[in-house]
């Protein structure tokens, strides 16, 4: 999944990562230009996932 295809969609898929997992804040979520793998390492913190498992679960929100 590139960059626009992330920021395309990305209020939608913020509102169901949200309902999925909960304790995520919306600091967490926020996504700015050019610093997409900085908020995938966030996420993979928070949720103990890989780098590949969050982008499958973004892509099929």
């Amino acid at each position: 999944m590139n960059t626009t295809e992330l920021l395309g969609n990305w209020n939608e898929r913020k509102g169901k990562l949200r309902q999925k997992f909960g304790f995520l804040t919306d600091n967490d979520l926020m996504f700015e230009e050019g610093k997409k793998d900085e908020m995938l390492g966030k996420l993979q913190v928070k949720l103990g996932k890989t780098k590949e498992e969050l982008l499958r679960i973004i892509g099929t929100l």
